[in-house]
């Protein structure tokens, strides 16, 4: 799963942490986190459009790089820095350097330490920890940058071994981070050489997300060969998506000695969803993999296969790329054309509660960057929904009630197309539970006042369940802040969780599992009943590990 880079100019030095006093947090706005979508200064939606950089081996040639990745169309660059613990190390002065070329030339710049690159697998490599001593050790660079600057703590910090050790890491160094005083939003790359195929970053998220007290972590993952499929590359988007957890594709590329990427579902699903992505790289590559080089010798006039795809390509960077507003940029202020009505949606997994909608994409000149589902009452529309993907799980419903839905799709611009023709939902009645359901409550971690929790549902009858939801009362006091697999509210101590649209169906014998971060006070014991679809099932219940 490696990636093998040119070292050039790589004499490994010692590493001379200075002795900084540090400095405070500051009361400046930047980037933030708001509802799984990243925000900038302005609070308008930022989607990175952009390429990385080896500014580390090719310090000489950064200047001229910056403004042709720019002049190309890109709103962001992912810059390689190094703490010197593998090769020279990239001081205060020189981090300054480069955020002021990427303010001149009005990019957003995405600033990582490149050392940590298959930690505990490559000779060399250091640890999490280490790169946030090289942070803290730059922060005087790095203070009051935060509307220009994201802070991705280490590159790929994990190879396949010992992975398992990245959550706690992560976590310890974002908490060292926040407690030196830094306020840029924080990126941190997936173990298994950045691409997770273990999912320890996708199944941990959420509990690292909450380990930030400002709530203001990016979830990185890199796309090579692990991702060759347009089902795997989906699937792991959108539970990003679902579970409102931000997620950028901070690297990929075209083709990979550990396979062949599918590129094109890459762009095609990012711009779906409106997520980020950093194509892999500008220039520099070596090792055997110079194929990966976009600017062929870092002739922005000579772009390569890959380089003509990333940036001209469908949904590449030149078409769907929007300057930040921190800049006068953000989103686009010459489009007045809305996208095209989304097609009638279709309704699935109908409970007594709630139900999954579906409908055909809606298209636009620029893109669109998603949907909103009105319930009708009349000539009377009320908001019920909003999704970013062709599909919405709404919940709250009464049983044996006839809705009506429609949908509209939006742009960056802020244009909305005509509404959707309408789909009639006609919720079933109450109690209509599977003949037979096991329910495994486990307490997956736990700390000073929260948890996470993972639940699984069994279909131990003999018919297939289409749409569920789950309901259990806590003992003490117990609140879910977040949730994945399922939708969840909250009334008292009773919880109710709704399946999404990848969990909706349980055949006889099968399963389906989701997960939640809660809070707790005193105990936190297990509940005791549940009932799906308004049936009582049995209780599994297992202890905290």
């Amino acid at each position: 799963m490696r990636k093998r880079f040119a070292l050039v100019g790589a004499a490994i030095a010692a590493l001379v942490l200075s002795l900084l006093t540090v400095v405070p947090a500051q009361a400046a706005a930047g980037f933030t986190v708001s509802n799984g979508r990243l925000l900038d200064a302005n609070g308008n939606d930022f989607v990175m459009r952009g390429v990385n950089h080896a500014h580390t081996w090719y310090v000489d040639r950064t200047t001229q790089s910056l403004k042709d990745i720019k002049a190309l169309g890109a709103n962001t660059v992912r810059v390689v820095l190094s703490s010197g613990d593998r090769w020279t190390r990239n001081d205060a002065a020189d981090v300054t350097n480069v955020i002021n070329q990427c303010k001149t030339n009005k990019l957003i710049c995405v600033l990582e330490v490149h050392d940590t690159t298959g930690y505990q697998e490559q000779s060399g490599a250091v640890s999490l920890a280490r790169a946030v001593d090289y942070w803290i050790s730059v922060q005087s660079a790095m203070a009051g940058q935060e509307k220009y600057a994201i802070l991705n703590i280490g590159n790929e910090p994990w190879g396949n071994t010992g992975y398992a050790g990245w959550t706690q890491a992560t976590k310890d160094a974002i908490t060292r981070l926040r407690t030196a005083g830094f306020q840029h939003t924080l990126m941190v790359d997936a173990p298994n050489w950045g691409q997770d195929w273990a999912f320890t970053m996708r199944d941990n998220a959420a509990s690292v997300f909450a380990a930030d007290p400002q709530k203001n972590t990016v979830f990185s993952i890199h796309m090579y060969g692990v991702f060759d499929t347009a089902a795997e590359i989906n699937d792991y988007l959108n539970r990003f998506v679902t579970a409102k957890l931000p997620i950028v594709v901070g690297e990929f590329g075209h083709d990979h000695s550990d396979g062949n990427p599918d590129e094109d579902t890459i762009f095609a699903t990012t711009q779906q969803l409106g997520l980020g992505y950093l194509a892999w790289s500008w220039s520099g590559n070596g090792g055997g993999v110079e194929y990966l080089d976009l600017a062929v010798g870092f002739n922005a006039a000579n772009l390569s296969s890959w380089g003509q795809r990333a940036f001209n390509g469908a949904n590449g960077i030149k078409a769907t790329s929007r300057e930040a507003s921190v800049y006068g940029g953000g989103g686009n202020p010459t489009d007045t054309t809305p996208p095209s009505a989304p097609g009638t949606p279709s309704a699935s997994g109908v409970t007594s509660t709630g139900a999954t909608l579906s409908w055909t994409a809606s298209t636009d000149n620029v893109g669109v960057s998603g949907y909103d589902v009105v319930r009708i009452s009349g000539t009377a529309e009320t908001a019920a929904g909003s999704s970013a993907t062709t599909t919405a799980t709404i919940t709250g419903l009464s049983a044996n009630t006839t809705y009506t839905f429609a949908v509209y799709a939006r742009d960056a611009a802020g244009n909305r197309s005509a509404r959707s023709g309408t789909v009639n939902v006609t919720t079933q009645s109450g109690g209509g539970g599977p003949a037979g359901c096991a329910i495994t409550y486990k307490v997956t971690s736990q700390w000073q006042g929260g948890f996470q929790g993972d639940v699984k549902i069994a279909n131990t009858g003999t018919a297939a369940v289409n749409g569920w939801t789950l309901r259990w009362a806590w003992a003490n006091g117990q609140t879910v802040s977040q949730s994945w697999g399922a939708t969840t509210t909250q009334s008292g101590s009773t919880l109710s969780a709704t399946n999404v649209s990848y969990t909706g169906n349980i055949p006889v014998n099968g399963s389906v599992n989701f997960g939640f971060i809660g809070s707790w006070n005193g105990t936190n014991p297990a509940p005791t009943a549940f009932t799906l679809n308004g049936a009582s099932c049995t209780a599994v219940q297992e202890s905290r590990r």
